[in-house]
């Protein structure tokens, strides 16, 4: 059985539904949470309604906010979990911005704390997280699939080439550029840091 494609709308609503939801869960008003993410209540509101499709860098202040990775934002609602989550069930979501598509690939509902995103960064295309601060405790694994990818956190910059798999902690502003002619294609694998472990 082949399943519906959704389009822009359908994305933009389920996103505005699922932000409404953690905002509720979190037990956020949208005033305090426009006030924790730097953003207007009118934006958010207009995204919750789905009236708006925000931007990476916008949704990693939302994320921040809440205290809730991306990859949570973008987690479908399963009835009954699945440990296989095949290619076109992936949520796939592009950066109206830059044109940055990002697929979760991980399945959802099996409690795993790891999360895997697959990545396409347009030639030119620059996505700046300048919101560390909630994301303390987060460690993330980025392996470059096709292309270059310069990659800055805090004042170090990187040039990862295909092959190549950078480790940091996201607890510092970092930046994702593609100074390259074509797409960059990378994974991302982030998991909860074990504070025990040191």
């Amino acid at each position: 059985m082949m399943e519906k494609q959704l389009t822009d709308d359908d994305i933009a609503r389920a996103l505005g539904r699922r932000l409404k939801g953690l905002r509720r869960k979190a037990g956020l008003t949208l005033e305090a949470l426009a006030e924790q993410a730097g953003i207007s209540r009118a934006m958010i509101s207009r995204i919750e309604r789905g009236e708006s499709s925000p931007t990476a860098v916008l949704l990693g202040r939302l994320c921040a906010g809440l205290g809730v990775s991306l990859a949570s934002l973008f987690a479908r609602e399963t009835p009954v979990a699945s440990p296989l989550q095949r290619a076109g069930d992936q949520p796939v979501w592009q950066d109206p911005e830059t044109g940055y598509v990002r697929r979760a690939v991980s399945p959802s509902g099996t409690g795993s704390p790891v999360e895997i995103v697959d990545v396409t960064l347009p030639p030119g295309a620059r996505v700046a997280f300048d919101h560390p601060w909630l994301s303390r405790g987060i460690d993330q694994h980025v392996w470059v699939l096709d292309g270059t990818l310069e990659k800055t956190i805090g004042d170090e910059v990187f040039l990862l080439h295909a092959g190549d798999c950078l480790h940091m902690r996201l607890d510092r502003p970092n930046v994702y550029n593609n100074p390259g002619t074509r797409p960059v294609r990378y994974a991302v694998v982030l998991a909860p840091i074990d504070e025990r472990k040191g």
